[in-house]
């Protein structure tokens, strides 16, 4: 399906793996309509640069989307805009323009059932240990989890109501990668502990440093979500490395890439109630039906520190 797409549209382009996503799209499909939907709060123009598409600067909880486009049909819907932050408290705030500006989505793609591919969380499965799995129970420990979880809930009523529609969610795990730095204390583990280690700082982590995350790299969040719009039916895929690894592991992966032999710094966690101390995605699903291929955590980590160093 994704050899002819003539109109795509990308809500939260401006942001981290929104903006990783429209760039790929822009190489992959030169002579598309692109469309980017932000309301730039917690994206970044700078993540734009080089887009050559059209950009639409709203909040999609509150769009006009029948006015604003018309008799535009697009060929797939990514729906990435959200208040990703998941230390913001405001609980109206967060469910208002998290579930809301997916059903205002929903409702403009339905009569011509454009596919839609959005971003899920494994926030979602709370804070279990061990493989997450897609069948699972959710059980959301803060409010942005909550959201998403709403928003796993709208997609299944949509597709059951309209069985030959496509409405994929793409499970993001601990995504790490390029542009990513406007997120500032938001951004991933990844990129704070190289900012530390860089500077010459002992890297700080919660103590003692072995909680695990599934990191993922955004090269792969963006091949594997590219690939949802080829999903065989309505359904959520888990986007991991599936290869969890511990924040001790990721200091050392950055020594070596750094070439420092900086020790750990171990402070207190503040948020225990709602922390996950382990990640881990299933990935069978998503191997079977899109021939998803991560690369590993050392690979990854490798690359973005390149990419770094040279920008």
């Amino acid at each position: 399906m994704m050899g002819s797409m003539k109109n795509i549209l990308v809500t939260g382009g401006a942001g981290f793996i929104g903006s990783n996503l429209v760039l790929a799209l822009q190489e992959r499909y030169p002579d598309s309509y692109l469309v980017v939907v932000d309301d730039f709060r917690s994206g970044d123009f700078r993540n734009l640069r080089g887009y050559r598409g059209d950009v639409v600067a709203a909040d999609v909880s509150r769009l006009d989307w029948q006015s604003q486009f018309k008799d535009v049909q697009f060929d797939v819907i990514f729906h990435e805009a959200s208040i990703t932050d998941t230390t913001e408290h405001d609980q109206r705030l967060q469910v208002h323009d998290n579930v809301e500006g997916f059903r205002r989505l929903l409702e403009y793609a339905t009569p011509h059932q454009m596919p839609v591919v959005y971003a899920s969380s494994a926030a979602t499965y709370g804070q279990g240990s061990g493989r997450m799995k897609e069948d699972q129970a959710p059980a959301p420990a803060n409010v942005y989890a909550f959201a998403k979880v709403q928003l796993d809930n709208l997609a299944r009523q949509y597709a059951r109501r309209h069985p030959s529609w496509r409405i994929v969610g793409v499970r993001y795990f601990n995504v790490y990668g390029p542009r990513e730095a406007h997120k500032k204390a938001a951004a991933s583990m990844v990129y704070q502990l190289y900012c530390q280690m860089k500077a010459g700082r002992r890297p700080r982590v919660f103590r003692a440093g072995e909680q695990k995350r599934d990191f993922v790299y955004v090269k792969d969040v963006v091949a594997a979500t590219i690939s949802a719009v080829n999903a065989p039916a309505s359904t959520v895929y888990n986007v991991g490395s599936g290869q969890p690894i511990s924040f001790n592991q990721v200091i050392a992966e950055l020594n070596k890439c750094l070439g420092t032999q900086l020790e750990p710094e171990y402070i207190e966690n503040p948020y225990e109630n709602f922390y996950q101390t382990h990640t881990e995605a299933d990935l069978t699903l998503i191997h079977r039906d899109l021939k998803y291929q991560p690369r590993k955590p050392a690979e990854g980590i490798a690359d973005y520190v390149a990419l770094l160093k040279g920008h």
